[in-house]
């Protein structure tokens, strides 16, 4: 082989070896996947709430920083599964009170009560109205849960929706009015009505930050580095057959 073909195969090799090099590396060795939804009202009851989380393995962790909602009453909060995965529009009327919605008059939308984020003890539907193991008024959240392996699967899938209840409807400052509640009769409508939802989508994975920027340690600086190295030998390969080729052509005219 000639050193002008000779060349030209390292160049073509090189051309190869550079290509899948220059692929910057995805990576994520965790098992968490993280969590975020804002929460929009429901039934007029200018309620919102920031939420964020995270799955990892049988553990959901939920934070939940509310606004807005009825003080001194006991808030039932739950992630819902089932129905389409998301909230109602925050117009959407029910068969409460003046057309209010009521929890089940959106279970289409956001399925039923998979976890009770109660503030304590057990955290299944069972204790969906445990009315005195609920966050009162406008009081910060967060708590760790163990769930089972299909819910926590469904959640870091994307498929779970925060939805806070209790809505002072006529704004007489407490949990009232003649309808009530289609959980629990035995409760004002008012107490289990939904005031906010949210659906809890799953978090943008951020690429690795640092190492493009420094040039310096993790993924993304080595990635970027080999990079710049793979197109610098090919870059040099190619200089040579063009060098090499011009020479040839001097030669043959």
């Amino acid at each position: 082989m000639t050193t002008f073909k000779r060349t030209l195969a390292l160049a073509a090799a090189l051309t190869v070896t550079a290509m899948p090099l220059a692929a910057p590396a995805m990576a994520s060795t965790s098992g968490t996947t993280d969590l975020s939804a804002s929460l929009t009202q429901l039934n007029d009851s200018g309620v919102t709430a920031d939420v964020t989380g995270s799955v990892d393995g049988n553990e959901v962790t939920i934070e939940i920083t509310p606004n807005g909602l009825l003080a001194d009453a006991p808030h039932a909060q739950h992630i819902h599964i089932g129905g389409t995965n998301s909230c109602p529009s925050p117009d959407q009327e029910g068969s409460g009170a003046d057309g209010a919605l009521q929890v089940t008059d959106a279970a289409g939308s956001y399925g039923a009560i998979a976890v009770s984020l109660t503030t304590e003890g057990d955290s299944s539907a069972d204790s969906g109205l445990a009315v005195d193991r609920f966050p009162v008024g406008d009081a910060s959240y967060s708590r760790t849960l163990e769930v089972s392996d299909e819910v926590a699967a469904q959640i870091a899938a994307g498929d779970g929706v925060v939805v806070i209840h209790g809505v002072d409807l006529d704004g007489s400052g407490a949990y009232d009015g003649d309808v009530m509640s289609d959980l629990d009769p035995s409760l004002p409508e008012e107490a289990t009505n939904p005031a906010a939802c949210g659906t809890l989508d799953v978090a943008s994975m951020a690429m690795p930050g640092g190492g493009v920027d420094t040039g310096v340690g993790g993924t993304a600086g080595d990635s970027s580095l080999t990079y710049v190295v793979g197109g610098a030998a090919l870059a040099a390969a190619g200089a040579a057959g063009v060098v090499l080729l011009r020479r040839r052509t001097a030669q043959d005219s």
